[in-house]
């Protein structure tokens, strides 16, 4: 497996997996099969995931994405939780032996599983979210997301939004894969804000996914030097970064969920990874008979976007509910992203 890909997702899982990590360790180790429809004539889809779901909004969407597939498709879906690394790879024999449909896995954790076992049984479909195999299997679709395109949007906003013209961004390491969460955020708020000034620190360190004593101290630095908006992009280090910026009074925003409701009047918005959307599409292709291919989901496909252009924003606590001003702005570049006039770099892109 790439390292690349490693270190894509690790920002995305140490993340999103922050919900569940206090009750990850209560949950049973076995399979917990939930199952629907089980009588339905139609296709038969699992999802394994690789914590519990509990109140995991990024894997509660992937749940909702297979049930809506199994819906639309008259069929049955069953869900396996995973609670460690044993129970992973339990999950994905239990789910192989099964032989559904579609075998859907959330999380780089699954890539090599899947490898192996896409060899061993090549009459399996699989499709990986949010992860890939490094080597390429006919019966392994991928479905990646386009991160910096909602970065580039968080950026907006927070160029629209700063008193002091100063826009930061607190970033897990410093690789061109992690800069897909800090750069596309600079060059956002200087779309709209040409002189704003932007400065990236970076947690490192010897666990930079979930060291929030030094996101919170890489975000100090930024807030001492007038930096008034802030991207948290530190995995489970965001809590350091929205506490930093609670107490000078400045602004935050999150990743792949809603963090808004962990530190209202803090939290402006969130760049959001629509599991969902990559869980339905994605299935819809394999049965399509377009299968061992990688698609990349971005603001046109409806995989990423902000709480702020999403249903449900005034529910959010999100701070940017109340600036539907500059939501209008952010919706007009948004469209021009999703028409191809504008172009946001990926700084992975090689």
């Amino acid at each position: 497996m790439h390292s690349r890909h490693r270190r894509t997702l690790q920002l995305a899982v140490a993340s999103s997996l922050l919900a569940v990590a206090a009750t990850a360790c209560n949950a049973a180790a076995k399979d917990d099969a939930s199952d629907s429809a089980s009588g339905g004539s139609g296709k038969s889809f699992t999802l394994v995931t690789p914590d519990a779901v509990g109140q995991n909004e990024f894997l509660k969407l992937a749940v909702s994405g297979i049930k809506d597939a199994a819906k639309q498709h008259d069929g049955s879906q069953k869900v396996y939780e995973s609670t460690d690394t044993a129970s992973q790879q339990q999950n994905v024999q239990a789910a192989v032996d099964a032989k559904p449909d579609v075998i859907v896995l959330v999380g780089f954790e699954f890539a090599d599983l899947v490898a192996q076992q896409a060899q061993k049984n090549p009459k399996q479909q699989f499709l990986i979210i949010d992860a890939c195999t490094s080597k390429t299997f006919e019966n392994v679709s991928c479905a990646v997301f386009r991160e910096h395109e909602g970065v580039f949007l968080a950026g907006a906003e927070a160029g629209l939004l700063s008193k002091s013209g100063k826009v930061g961004a607190v970033d897990v390491l410093d690789t061109p894969q992690f800069r897909r969460y800090s750069d596309p955020f600079a060059a956002g708020a200087k779309q709209v804000a040409a002189k704003t000034q932007t400065a990236t620190r970076f947690v490192g360190g010897q666990s930079p996914f979930d060291d929030s004593a030094r996101a919170k101290e890489q975000a100090n630095t930024l807030l001492s030097k007038g930096y008034d908006q802030i991207m948290a992009a530190a995995a489970a280090g965001n809590y350091g970064v929205f506490e930093a910026a609670k107490a000078k009074g400045a602004y935050a925003y999150g990743v792949d969920v809603n963090q808004c409701v962990s530190a209202p009047g803090t939290v402006v918005d969130n760049v959001v990874k629509r599991t969902d959307v990559a869980v339905e599409k994605g299935i819809e292709q394999v049965l399509d008979g377009k299968a061992g291919t990688t698609v990349s989901y971005g603001l046109k496909e409806g995989g990423i976007s902000l709480t702020g252009l999403e249903d449900g924003v005034d529910s959010s606590k999100c701070v940017i509910a109340d600036h539907k001003d500059v939501l209008t702005k952010v919706e007009a570049l948004r469209d021009q992203i999703v028409s191809g006039e504008l172009k946001v770099d990926d700084p992975a892109a090689s």
